[in-house]
């Protein structure tokens, strides 16, 4: 049993710290090469946790491998735009100033059905209301509609916005106190128990959420069920 246990946290481990190197991407955004890796990788992983008769680096010495083959990749993609168009593709305009480009379509096997499918999920419902509609080597639709299909900014109304949007810090997480944020931000505690005693809180223990932005604006949440 304990033996099921230490194979399975190491490899688990092991394919987490993996995937970390690969960057943050969901599901859907993988590129073919990165799919396949991962696909690979679970694989291998499950085998050396089911059959005890199969020695660990069995399955290590194969993810390791291939997740080093991945980073030379990854590399050569950086380095050589030839490399990555070869290896992960290169994107496809589907339409064209308001044209379906029915051989990229058949290229790419996209059908006409999946295309109207993804600009209703955009909120077009005419082709010839979009300038460029690209496909991304990640499966992504990126549509990019006429000007005048657009809704106009704030700027070209001349409506005057205030200030710009700023990025709040949490302080307080579910009761815990983060004090390297607050620090961050330069800030003690002294300014902190200022402000929850103006939020009727005794403790930061008694905040479910308070975030300060680069503006001064506190917003405090407390915990449900506290008095």
């Amino acid at each position: 049993m304990m033996t099921a246990f230490a194979r399975t946290v190491i490899l688990y481990f092991l394919i987490m710290t993996g995937l970390r190197l690969m960057g943050k991407r969901q599901i859907g955004e993988l590129e073919p090469g990165e799919l396949v890796l991962t696909m690979m990788i679970s694989d291998l992983a499950t085998v050396p946790m089911q059959d005890f008769g199969i020695p660990l680096l069995a399955g290590v010495i194969p993810i390791l491998t291939l997740l080093a083959l991945s980073m030379l990749l990854s590399q050569l993609s950086l380095t050589s735009l030839r490399f990555r168009a070869l290896a992960c593709g290169t994107p496809s305009i589907l339409i064209r100033e308001g044209v379906l480009q029915q051989e990229a379509m058949r290229k790419n096997r996209y059908t006409l059905d999946e295309l109207l499918e993804e600009l209703r999920g955009q909120g077009i419902t005419g082709v010839e209301e979009v300038k460029y509609a690209v496909l991304e080597n990640s499966g992504h639709l990126s549509v990019l509609p006429w000007a005048k299909s657009q809704p106009p900014t704030a700027e070209q109304l001349g409506v005057k916005t205030g200030e710009d949007v700023t990025l709040p810090v949490v302080l307080v997480n579910d009761g815990r106190l983060l004090r390297r944020n607050l620090e961050a931000r330069g800030l003690d505690e002294v300014w902190l128990r200022e402000v929850l005693r103006k939020e009727g809180l005794s403790s930061h223990r008694e905040a479910f959420l308070l975030t300060v932005d680069e503006t001064g604006r506190v917003v405090c949440v407390r915990k449900e069920g506290e008095p």
